[in-house]
């Protein structure tokens, strides 16, 4: 997904985009946030798209850094969030090849590294080492493989929403899907956007100097995969991951 994208949505953002705050009726990332959050800590909200999660962070932590590729996100988010004088804004590509940031002790960052493109991805994952303070925490959510090919499954076995009405109209579009498939590239509402094993993110953010302390499901209701999701359908329900992890001290 490039800035255009994002840039071009911006006005439309509820309506395009899944609400994860309003979803996670469990609150488990609320839960996770105000266990590490401490009025001594510096937060900055990685992806913050128009400000869902600042008020939380911004009454949480000492001070935010918003952050979000989209200059039409940051200046919604600035005009919800007028109330919170602690919140500083900056447009700022994760995924480009080299950053400036001023680290903080807790990074956010929630459903914001979906590039397809695998370069991208791994400069967003070095990005998040760069930003977060030595022994800092880190919140992370990304989309599940494993719950969209459950999904999937599940819609092609009993025909629900007419097996997502998913047509592939050529056979260059057919080897696309395939080849994404491989890197864990599927399509949401026909944007190819990256999805997550669990193994995945244990390897990637060990990599980039990190110790995982805790991965856990953020489940959905079927209404948020099936316009009319069978009435005998029920867990295990469509997932997140959250990863809780810690940059290892120096």
């Amino acid at each position: 997904m490039e800035r255009s994208y994002w840039e071009r949505i911006a006005p439309n953002y509820n309506e395009e985009i899944f609400d994860v705050l309003q979803n996670d009726t469990s609150g488990k990332i609320v839960g996770a946030i105000e266990q590490i959050a401490s009025k001594e800590k510096t937060v900055t909200d990685l992806g913050c798209a128009i400000g869902k999660w600042i008020p939380l962070l911004a009454t949480a932590f000492k001070h935010v850094v918003a952050t979000d590729i989209s200059a039409i996100n940051l200046d919604i988010a600035k005009e919800k969030c007028k109330a919170y004088p602690n919140v500083e804004y900056q447009r700022m590509d994760m995924s480009a090849g080299a950053i400036t940031v001023i680290p903080c002790d807790v990074a956010v960052c929630i459903n914001a590294i979906l590039t397809d493109n695998l370069k991208k991805r791994i400069n967003f994952f070095q990005s998040l080492n760069i930003c977060i303070n030595s022994g800092g925490h880190l919140i992370l959510v990304v989309p599940s493989l494993e719950s969209k090919l459950y999904t999937n499954i599940i819609a092609h076995r009993w025909n629900v929403d007419d097996d997502h009405k998913e047509k592939i109209e050529s056979a260059d579009k057919a080897y696309a899907l395939a080849k994404n498939i491989k890197q864990g590239v599927t399509d949401i509402d026909n944007i190819p956007t990256k999805h997550y094993l669990e193994e995945e993110l244990q390897l990637l953010l060990t990599l980039e100097g990190f110790e995982v302390e805790r991965i856990e499901k953020i489940n959905y209701t079927w209404k948020t995969e099936f316009t009319n999701p069978p009435k005998w359908l029920a867990e295990p329900y469509p997932w997140d991951w959250m990863v809780v992890a810690q940059k290892s001290p120096l």
